[in-house]
């Protein structure tokens, strides 16, 4: 009898126990919002990123003495050429975005001058990354891990339909603190951010909590897809932040793996800032803007219909106040991107839309390099040693001969041709261009007018 109530008492525990832990399953599911299912999708593939370079700084030897501040701000002067070399670790995020071919997305400034980088997943694997590309103008940097097996991956969405207002997710390691989750809406769209080296465009604006750690890491939308990569380059923000839009990703993603590099693109004009006195000439309120100065025939913007005399002063909705502004959208554009222009011609506006750029080749740059600076040269050692300086040229007017090494133009280093045909890309719109020279064993800082 005492055995039989024993049972009875058993069952009636378990059934009890059964129907409790039900309903505390049943409440779990019921809390279980937009935000927390989306979270469980996205965080297996979100990854802590580890990148460590080695990196020069002046070293006071004094330090165990009177502490690494007592001399800093002076020792540096003195013993100019006390250096030693440290490793630094900087920590960022990612996503992988294919688990099959094991491709991570995330900023570029996280892993600029690495030379280990080690990738950590939400279930405590670790892996070596190897570069696979990477471009400081668009923050975007891809990785491969090293491996055989299946790795998780996030959905992507698209950016093309994002609304203001609308509920999104960051997931990163903000200050180390692995997968980290804040929420927030979208609180603008297509913001422009200068920094103190670069301009960049088309950002999504959030009041999502994005510090530094969170750089690279995904912005969800409630149904768990990727519509965004987060980044912290703007030390200034409070209480905002800012993410590339996963659509303009997707384009330098393709570059990247088809090229090993975003190729540079053009619309086919050169211009130059409005000065006061061309305003004044052509009617407009104030000194701003793009002015159209050369059209080259059978590009994109002669087939639009502009001409010489346009001022553009808008692209993609972003205001357009000088050439430095219309040279940083196009580094911030890939031959996918659709353009729409909005300009002032003889007092009147007129818009263009479904203009594309096309690529801006080596070939086509050596020749407007020639053509415009006058010079061409060769690789020599981690220089370029001019071969040929043209008559009547900016190149020749400077004085630059045969035989002179370039270390530098603008910032961009002289150790390749392919760098060599890069700095014209970039500085192709500039009045003057400093170049750092050699001649005889002696550096010059020279400025040459373009």
């Amino acid at each position: 009898m005492i055995k039989k109530n024993f049972t009875i008492l058993n069952l009636f525990f378990l059934f009890f126990l059964s129907t409790i832990c039900s309903a505390y399953s049943s409440n779990i599911e019921l809390r279980k919002n937009l935000v927390v299912k989306a979270v469980e999708k996205a965080a297996p593939a979100v990854v802590n990123i580890k990148a460590a370079k080695v990196v020069e700084r002046y070293s006071n030897p004094f330090r165990d003495f009177f502490g690494d501040d007592f001399f800093s701000p002076f020792f540096k002067d003195i013993f100019p050429g006390y250096k030693e070399k440290i490793l630094e670790q900087s920590l960022g995020s990612g996503v992988i975005i294919d688990g099959d071919k094991r491709l991570v997305l995330t900023n570029a400034h996280v892993i600029t001058g690495a030379s280990n980088i080690k990738v950590k997943l939400l279930d405590g694997r670790e892996f070596e990354a190897e570069l696979v590309g990477s471009d400081p103008d668009f923050d975007i940097a891809l990785l491969k891990l090293k491996g055989s097996d299946h790795l998780p991956q996030a959905k992507m969405g698209t950016s093309k339909d994002l609304m203001v207002g609308e509920t999104v997710i960051a997931i990163g390691n903000p200050y180390g603190f692995s997968h980290t989750v804040t929420t927030g809406v979208v609180s603008a769209l297509n913001r422009s951010i200068r920094t103190k080296y670069n301009t960049y465009f088309g950002f999504i604006q959030t009041d999502a909590a994005i510090n530094p750690g969170n750089s690279g890491g995904p912005l969800l939308n409630v149904l768990g897809e990727v519509i965004g990569i987060n980044t912290a380059i703007y030390a200034q923000a409070q209480g905002i932040g800012f993410a590339i839009p996963i659509d303009k990703a997707k384009n330098v993603i393709y570059e990247l793996l088809h090229f090993g590099k975003v190729q540079p693109v053009w619309l086919g004009i050169f211009g130059q800032d409005v000065d006061p006195q061309v305003a004044s000439y052509l009617g407009l309120k104030s000194p701003k803007g793009f002015l159209v100065t050369e059209v080259v025939k059978g590009l994109p913007a002669e087939k639009k219909g502009i001409r010489p005399g346009d001022v553009i002063f808008f692209i993609n909705g972003v205001e357009i106040e000088n050439k430095d502004d219309y040279m940083h959208f196009l580094l911030n554009v890939t031959s996918e991107t659709e353009i729409r222009l909005r300009l002032i011609r003889q007092g009147k506006i007129y818009e263009i839309s479904s203009l594309k750029p096309v690529h801006f080749t080596e070939d086509m740059a050596r020749s407007y390099l020639i053509k415009r600076w006058g010079f061409w040269g060769k690789r020599y050692k981690n220089s370029i040693v001019v071969t040929k300086v043209y008559p009547n040229s900016p190149a020749y007017d400077l004085g630059l001969r045969p035989g002179d090494r370039i270390l530098k133009i603008g910032g961009i280093t002289q150790n390749s041709l392919e760098n060599l045909v890069g700095a014209y890309i970039r500085y192709r719109l500039q009045k003057s261009i400093m170049l750092v020279v050699v001649r005889n064993n002696r550096v010059y800082y020279v400025r040459m007018r373009t």
